[in-house]
């Protein structure tokens, strides 16, 4: 028996020799979201089902010195109270507890908009009104609210039991830097000696919120067995279920978690807020629970993507030779311990081959909400450093700042700057393709700037699972665990179509339950369309050998003169007509039974990705106010399996970073309080406010999978800060380095200038 394995890609901008993979079919998920029939978690209602609401703290440090609930339990229709007391006490350091407090507080309060109690009542107007009549005594503590501050020898400390991780020897006193990360290479000093031109500039970023359009709900319903079933949105549900067994302490198999479609995350769902607290509401309560959060809840209380400072020196010969990058990285991490800055030195100077390289990162508490997940974690600000210095390089040198670029990229086998060698990368062939674009070889307009800049993102692998199930007549279900929040569903089905040589349109993809489908990993990192789709593909493979053992058991014949191809079981000798999929499947009964395949694997080889973008925009010198003219972004997608979805991914990590450059920002009062927690304040692009932005898929298979897929959801969201910021000092010569570019802070340069 054979079956004929994937073609291989003909690699950059195509790739010849598939049936359906690169094709663009309607994606199996939009008929019900454009009509309106998707069902999100607070869409659901249930018989008898409770609202709840959450109290939070008006104060970003404070302790907790007593709760007092029972106003609340007395007010009409409140079924069920809860405070932090009621949950498992929580571990006194570690990942565990950041966890547990993040979801309720217990001993403190860190920021405002914690969690301190919540209840569970006949309407949302009572459970509200309940929550609010809870008396709370705090003792108000000092707070921080900036890394200058938070690092400082006598600032207050968040936690009296957290001590610098990664510097030796240990500290013997607590502080407010939660670790320190170094990657180093070579002598700096040296590659300073080397340099004609040395740039050494300071950045900083503000906080900004992932922006996604669906709050954060679900919907628990705890039975008298002890088991709960959990409707939420989210990135990853069997996440949902380990995260909210650990906080009340329950066993995994207590709790059977059902995604529901997802109105955007961005990775600002891959931890939970809700459900431990709605579980233990609807435990007490004997009846189900929902619990929705407003928009000022979303800003002020889930995890933003960090501000930072960052101190960039880089040096280069004067043929454009980079000899050698220092970065000092320090990002806010919120109340608890996170890997921002890891991420970030992992990614700052990733764009470039050096020979002399130290890295330096931070991360640091303050009295804010924990930060999470925002498409490629950490490394748009790094990138706005090290790509700022990089253009200014350029410009200083008189030289392309694309050639300086290509001057500079690694390629196959050349060290990265956090260890391992580079596989095969598609860093050149991107910039490249934005240097021959249309976009590029055309001037920009008169009283317009131009800005170029590179992103780079790793991506990830790690478990999924998928199960592949053949119909009686001859169609085929695609189930797997990883929530669609980017095309998922599709790619998964043209993968499938493509193994099975079955029409596309015959597939059916499922998102499955906990309890159907075996464990997957979040979906994060740019992970799906790889990893899930490496369990895809090798369940397909599967079924193809025991379609083939059927055609034999038919034939009578053995299975190795049985060949698959184009989805149909060929007999070798020629004596017997092929038989189709749906020819198989109505007589299993009589082979052997129904048909179906399982696989499950810790995906390895994930490939990184590149993006360079090019933008053009002009400036209003009288209201500082910058507009995107223009925009074309290149991004290595390995082998596009649905380019409409890649170019819809390119297209949307722009507008994010577009909105991250130009507007977004957390702003905070000095009492640490958020000022601008809704969308009318926090103002994040619209269509007007953007060009068509136009993409360039470019094609590197990535040589570990079988179909050479690399992630494109995150690294798209690098380039645009970097690449705005360069556009603005070419249309204005003010090269500003604190994010966004809004119309005060442009105004404000520019009036400096003169």
């Amino acid at each position: 028996m054979s079956t004929t394995e994937a073609p291989a890609s003909t690699g950059k901008n195509g790739n010849s020799g598939y049936r359906w993979i690169g094709t663009r079919p309607v994606r199996p998920d939009g008929l019900d979201k454009v009509a309106g029939k998707a069902r999100f978690a607070a869409d659901l209602v249930l018989p008898g089902m409770l609202h709840a609401h959450i109290l939070r703290s008006p104060h970003p440090h404070a302790r907790i010195i007593s709760i007092d609930t029972s106003p609340a339990e007395a007010m009409p229709g409140v079924k069920a109270v809860v405070t932090g007391a009621d949950f498992r006490e929580a571990p006194p350091k570690g990942a565990d507890r950041n966890l547990m407090c993040t979801v309720i507080a217990r001993d403190k309060v860190l920021y405002t908009g914690h969690a301190v109690a919540a209840v569970a009542a006949s309407t949302r107007r009572e459970a509200k009104a309940a929550a609010e009549a809870i008396e709370v005594t705090y003792e108000v503590l000092p707070h921080v609210l900036n890394i200058a501050d938070a690092m400082a020898d006598d600032a207050p400390v968040l936690h009296d039991n957290l001590f610098t991780r990664g510097v030796e020897p240990r500290p013997t006193e607590p502080s407010n830097i939660a670790a320190r990360t170094v990657y180093e290479r070579g002598d700096v000093e040296q590659g300073f000696g080397e340099a004609d031109i040395v740039i050494e500039r300071e950045f900083s970023t503000q906080a900004v919120h992932q922006g996604y359009i669906e709050p954060h709900a679900c919907v628990v319903d705890c039975g008298q067995d002890g088991k709960a079933m959990i409707w939420c949105s989210s990135q990853g549900h069997f996440k949902v279920r380990s995260a909210t067994a650990t906080v009340l302490g329950w066993d995994t198999s207590q709790i059977k978690v059902i995604p529901a479609e997802i109105g955007g995350g961005f990775g600002g769902k891959t931890t939970i807020y809700l459900e431990p607290i709605a579980a233990l509401l609807s435990a007490r309560a004997g009846r189900p629970v929902k619990l929705v959060m407003s928009r000022a809840d979303v800003f002020a209380a889930t995890g933003p993507a960090p501000g930072s400072i960052i101190k960039m020196k880089v040096g280069a010969r004067s043929d454009g030779t980079i000899t050698t990058a220092k970065a000092w990285l320090a990002y806010e991490n919120g109340a608890f311990q996170g890997i921002a800055a890891m991420l970030g030195c992992m990614c700052v100077v990733s764009s470039y081959t050096l020979d002399h390289l130290y890295v330096e990162g931070f991360d640091v508490l303050m009295n804010r909400p924990v930060n999470v997940a925002y498409r490629a974690p950490s490394a748009p600000v790094a990138a706005f450093a090290m790509e700022s210095v990089v253009d200014e390089i350029a410009s200083q040198l008189g030289m392309d700042p694309i050639d300086l670029r290509l001057n500079n990229c690694p390629s196959q086998g050349d060290p990265t700057p956090y260890g391992p060698k580079w596989p095969m990368i598609g860093l050149r062939d991107c910039l490249e393709a934005i240097r021959d674009s249309d976009h590029y070889q055309s001037a920009p307009p008169s009283g317009q700037g131009r800005g170029v800049a590179t992103g780079f993102w790793f991506n990830i692998g790690e478990a999924s699972s998928a199960t592949v199930n053949l119909n009686e007549n001859g169609t085929a279900t695609v189930i797997t665990g990883s929530p669609d929040i980017g095309g998922s569903r599709a790619s998964m089905a043209l993968m499938a179509a493509e193994e099975l040589g079955l029409d596309v349109h015959l597939i059916q993809p499922v998102v499955g339950d906990t309890e159907v489908v075996g464990f997957t990993d979040v979906t994060e990192g740019s992970r799906a369309t790889f990893a899930t789709g490496m369990a895809v593909v090798e369940a397909c493979r599967d079924l193809k050998r025991q379609l083939c053992g059927r055609a034999a058991k038919t034939w009578d014949c053995d299975v190795e003169q049985v060949d698959w191809v184009d989805g149909a079981a060929v007999h070798g000798p020629g004596e017997h007509d092929p038989l189709t999929i749906a020819a198989i499947t109505a007589g299993a009964k009589r082979t052997g039974g129904p048909l179906g395949a399982t696989a499950s694997l810790n995906a390895r080889g994930a490939g990184p990705a590149f993006s360079v973008q090019v933008a053009d925009v002009s400036v209003d010198t009288e209201t500082g106010c910058t507009t995107v003219e223009r925009y074309t972004t290149a991004q290595d997608a390995g082998t596009a399996i649905h380019p409409s979805y890649v170019e819809g991914q390119m297209q949307g990590g722009v507008v994010q970073g577009i909105g991250w450059a130009l507007n977004e920002e957390y702003i905070y009062s000095d009492d640490g309080t958020l000022q601008n927690p809704g969308f009318l304040d926090y103002r994040i692009p619209v269509a007007s406010d953007l060009p068509m932005i136009e993409t360039v898929i470019v094609e590197v298979p990535n040589p570990s999978h079988p179909y050479g897929v690399r992630g494109v959801g995150e690294v798209g969201i690098v380039p645009p800060l970097p690449a705005l910021a360069n556009a603005v000092a070419d249309a204005t010569g003010a090269r500003i380095t604190d994010l966004p570019l809004s119309p005060p802070r442009v105004l404000r340069e520019l009036s400096a200038q003169g």
